[in-house]
């Protein structure tokens, strides 16, 4: 069963106030341009002269007993903490309930201690977040896509409502679109990857990766399933590097996928990692055929625009449906 919220459709329907940081403003307007329901509105994201922001809320009087949301991207450590001068601050003016939507969650892969010394920064800014002010409608609602590890929603605190969303449902819409929709296979990475997404893609053939140590190295090879003559599409929450789907797609490919293509919610791609992925003339027979991502990490959007073969499955519609829960 998908684990995708769903609206009461006799509850009645909210209008809500979207507010945005700057990185998000193409993601925003594809928000609003689903629903009606949705009005944006706008912050002054200034600087003083010593770098440490300068922030407006426009129309401050105007939101009080409104709906209001904002969309955040901590896409990296210098824009948190602007952003989370406006988050704190909404709640407080006097709105009646408040929604934060968070994309991508971007400290998730580090919730857990190895060894003491490390630390666990998906639970530190769990707690930042747990310490939104209430609004007067009660706790914030925070929507957040594919975090890494479901226990993760145990980190939160009581000030805020956990909302786990997916970006699965997108996917399984585009290969009911493709020509070679009936010989699709979803292939997992590892068997973390599995139990995140198994039962999403429940109705689809599946094969299974994983790694074992060979000396030195670490070798992907194939757990479970045959991908023979088929579209193999492989499928995990994020993608930094990409090292691992570069070696699942050449032990897939030795084993006779016909096809082999790579869905991520969140490409984070640091350093422009995604380059390792477009089609070169020189490196066809490698290439993947499709790599979807969702527009959660905005930078990469922009930065993979028409490039092959890179498609962006929008979350719009989906934050739209989660802003009326």
């Amino acid at each position: 069963m998908e684990a995708i919220a769903k609206t009461n459709t006799n509850a009645p329907k909210k209008q809500v106030l979207l507010f945005y940081c700057l990185e998000c403003e193409e993601l925003a307007r594809k928000v609003a341009a689903n629903s009606d329901l949705i009005t944006l509105q706008s912050i002054n994201w200034r600087n003083f002269e010593d770098g440490f922001p300068n922030l407006y809320i426009n129309n401050a009087h105007d939101i009080r007993g409104q709906h209001v949301a904002f969309l955040a991207s901590f896409s990296s450590p210098s824009v948190i903490f602007e952003q989370l001068s406006v988050i704190y601050a909404l709640p407080r003016l006097f709105v009646a309930s408040f929604s934060l939507v968070l994309p991508f969650f971007p400290t998730a892969t580090f919730e857990r201690m190895d060894e003491e010394g490390d630390v666990a920064t998906a639970f530190t800014l769990a707690r930042i977040l747990s310490n939104i002010p209430i609004s007067r409608g009660g706790p914030t609602s925070l929507v957040i896509y594919d975090i890494h590890a479901l226990q993760e929603r145990f980190y939160f605190g009581d000030h805020v409502l956990p909302l786990f969303e997916t970006g699965i449902p997108l996917l399984k819409q585009r290969l009911r679109q493709l020509p070679d929709s009936d010989k699709i296979i979803i292939a997992f990475p590892d068997d973390g990857a599995w139990k995140r997404f198994h039962n999403l893609l429940d109705d689809f053939p599946t094969v299974v990766c994983n790694k074992v140590r060979e000396g030195d190295k670490r070798i992907v090879r194939i757990k479970e399933g045959n991908p023979a003559g088929c579209h193999v599409v492989i499928v995990d929450d994020l993608v930094q590097s990409g090292g691992t789907l570069i070696e699942c797609q050449k032990v897939l490919a030795a084993h006779g996928a016909a096809k082999v293509s790579a869905y991520v919610t969140h490409g984070v791609f640091p350093k422009r990692s995604w380059e390792r992925f477009t089609h070169k003339n020189d490196d066809l027979e490698k290439a993947f055929a499709y790599f979807w991502i969702t527009d959660s990490c905005p930078g990469t959007v922009k930065a993979v625009a028409s490039k092959t073969p890179f498609e962006v499955l929008s979350l719009a519609g989906s934050i739209a449906e989660a802003l009326q829960i």
